[in-house]
């Protein structure tokens, strides 16, 4: 008997694109969000973003800062909104805002708005939000933002190093799909045709048009919003944050633990994804491909490009299957040896 369902959560409204900040009331008011919002940012997107929408609302909204992507900062943005009464949370900067305001806004059971102002990872768009917690990372299962707000202008004036970043987040998900796919054979993991293609597309979309994403370009800022919002989707689809993490991300959260706000995400796990390409298909596979992408848009393709030491990465790569219960190429453990190899023949270390 076929008795498989799916309970699908996406976006309603992605809006993208030049000078989109100022509709924010406008795609609000399309939503039927109304009340009072509380706005969840940090200092330079406060500026930037943040007072130019409050400008726009009905209500003068409270604005809550944070800087870290903490529980801590989450039980603070949800004592605040209780406290203010508010109907719905507007996320509006990076990645660790946009976590910490959608996990608030899911325990409290309130709508939430997705305002990016960098495009550093996919975490913008999907129902999942990644906090650390002592040398552990938690990836945590959220709704997804009711409506996302693009702002290219504002995205391409960002520092171009988040660009690149959420470039390689995307190329990665080349080598997460590849994982998934392990998994769903030697394990019997539940996998989605539908979500692993979409998010393979993607990643060889960018692979592909690497060459294109051009410093001081918006429409730069264009095809890799486009590409987070895919694989946000992707992620959506499958309920899981599988279609866009494997390996890759296990090495980098091992990474952030053993030598914390050393890069960015995205960059780790760019450069985790050539040597877990090559630990998938060898020296004659596809990692040269995922190398020249992160190359060509000027993401780090080295440890020392990341800052990161050649034992930093090793041992990263030897322990990151500890890290949680999900089943990659790294499997119970590879060997310093292997591991070693695999940095070497791509030029890693």
């Amino acid at each position: 008997m076929f008795d498989k369902r799916a309970w699908i959560r996406l976006p309603r409204n992605v809006v993208i694109g030049h000078g989109v900040i100022e509709e924010t009331a406008t795609a609000l008011s399309d939503l039927h969000l109304d009340g009072v919002p509380l706005i969840v940012t940090s200092s330079t997107p406060k500026t930037i973003a943040a007072e130019r929408i409050a400008k726009q609302l009905e209500y003068d909204p409270p604005i809550e800062l944070i800087d870290e992507a903490k529980f801590a900062s989450v039980e603070r943005v949800i004592d605040r909104a209780e406290t203010e009464s508010v109907d719905f949370l507007l996320g509006v900067g990076g990645g660790t805002v946009i976590d910490v305001a959608k996990m608030a806004a899911d325990d409290i059971g309130v709508g939430f708005v997705s305002i990016p102002t960098t495009a550093s990872h996919d975490g913008i768009v999907s129902g999942r939000g990644s906090i650390p917690q002592g040398d552990t990372r938690h990836s945590v299962a959220a709704d997804p933002p009711l409506v996302v707000i693009a702002d290219t202008t504002i995205i391409a004036s960002a520092p171009w190093r988040f660009i690149t970043a959420g470039c390689a987040d995307i190329i990665s998900n080349h080598t997460a799909v590849r994982d998934w796919q392990l998994a769903h054979r030697l394990k019997n993991v539940e996998y989605s045709e539908y979500a692993g293609a979409l998010s393979r597309m993607t990643a060889e979309m960018l692979v592909g048009n690497a060459d294109s994403i051009k410093k001081g370009l918006e429409e730069s800022a264009w095809i890799v919003m486009k590409a987070l919002v895919s694989s946000g989707v992707a992620m959506s689809i499958a309920d899981s944050s599988r279609p866009a993490s494997g390996a890759e991300h296990l090495i980098s959260h091992q990474l952030d633990r053993i030598a914390p706000e050393t890069a960015l995400h995205g960059h780790q796990v760019g450069v985790a994804s050539i040597t877990t390409e090559y630990l998938h298909s060898g020296q004659d596979g596809e990692w040269r491909a995922v190398r020249d992408a992160l190359a060509s848009i000027g993401a780090p393709t080295t440890a020392e490009a990341l800052g990161h030491t050649t034992e930093d990465l090793l041992e990263a790569m030897t322990t990151a299957h500890e890290i949680r219960d999900r089943y990659t190429i790294l499997g119970n453990g590879v060997s310093e040896a292997a591991a070693r190899e695999a940095a070497i023949a791509t030029g890693v270390i």
